[in-house]
């Protein structure tokens, strides 16, 4: 038997869901209060849905000290941003959350603030999921579906050789807010640590640049594991090769200020959450046009060919040679 008298004082499960969650699942009829134990899904419009799961570890993803409201608003985001890259709209999600046994009420309750300020930005509803209670670490796992756009989604296998490749936002700032929480980051003034600190644990999902990218984008996928490791898994899956120009690589004034963060880590850098897409030479000027649109600055960094593996170029094209692409999974 587990002795609970050095535990915080918490809410048991039904009451914690009552009280706490049962209130984001309020817009959607289907969810029953999260009452039950599923909920339901009607879908009578015609259009394909798209699901997608995302686990965030404590320890792994974010921080032990990372605010817990900022750690709920990241796992969505993470979600949300990968039904982006196949050029899916955001409608519901579910979450299964582990929480330590040394977490109070007070740790749940700033975790559900920081949802309900995303899912009234982003247009989401909690219907669905599950607690646990874990001596282990808190784990978020986050299932998000979204409406696909025209019924075609985003695939990473479309690239041809030719493509132009292209990149959203800038990229390197999660990698460098990473760091500056652990104190480095050396030459960054005070406004460029938070932004920093702000673009690790709040990524902004493309939610409006993705769905608008279907038909135009050839490939797509989201930048989580690095520039060039994620690059590497969209040639891979189209059976091409692609080169990046180094100096055409976005960045943050934030990221170019980092005294002990070169260029060849930042686009080795995790946790950007940019969209990474390919397209034909023929739709760069459409591809200009929807960026506008979407409110969204995108980069041409490179193109695709014949072969495999990916090159990352100096400013006289010469090869790099690179010490990690990104992150590695096990």
């Amino acid at each position: 038997m587990v002795d609970r008298t050095d535990r915080p004082a918490r809410s048991g499960e039904f009451d914690l869901i009552a009280r706490y969650f049962a209130p984001l699942a309020a817009d959607w009829p289907g969810a029953f209060g999260l009452t039950d134990d599923a909920a339901l899904l009607g879908v009578s419009d015609g259009v394909d849905r798209v699901l997608t799961t995302d686990a965030l570890v404590e320890g792994v993803h974010f921080r032990p000290d990372d605010p817990p409201d900022r750690v709920a608003r990241k796992a969505l985001r993470a979600s949300l941003s990968d039904l982006a890259a196949m050029g899916a709209t955001p409608e519901v999600y579910s979450l299964a959350l582990q929480i330590p046994a040394e977490r109070d009420d007070g740790w749940i309750a700033a975790l559900v603030q920081g949802l309900a300020a995303d899912q009234s930005r982003f247009g989401v509803t909690l219907i669905g999921g599950d607690t646990v209670s874990a001596r282990g670490p808190a784990m978020l796992t986050v299932t998000a579906i979204g409406r696909l756009a025209h019924s075609r989604p985003l695939r990473r296998n479309g690239a041809a050789a030719g493509d132009d490749v292209y990149v959203s936002g800038t990229i390197g700032d999660g990698g460098l807010g990473l760091r500056a929480c652990r104190g480095e980051a050396a030459g960054l003034d005070a406004a460029q640590r938070q932004f920093a600190v702000d673009r690790y644990q709040l990524p902004e999902p493309r939610v409006a640049l993705g769905p608008a990218l279907v038909g135009t984008a050839s490939a797509c996928l989201d930048v989580s594991d690095g520039l060039i490791a994620d690059l590497g898994h969209l040639v891979r899956a189209s059976g091409l090769a692609a080169e990046v120009l180094l100096d055409d690589v976005p960045w943050s004034g934030a990221a170019a200020a980092a005294m002990d963060y070169p260029a060849t880590e930042r686009i080795a850098a995790g946790d950007d959450y940019e969209l990474l897409f390919t397209a034909p030479p023929v739709q760069r000027d459409a591809v200009t046009a929807i960026a506008r649109t979407a409110g969204t600055p995108v980069a041409r960094v490179g193109r695709t060919m014949p072969g495999s593996g990916v090159r990352v170029l100096d400013s006289g094209g010469t090869p790099l040679a690179l010490a990690r692409t990104g992150w590695r999974h096990r």
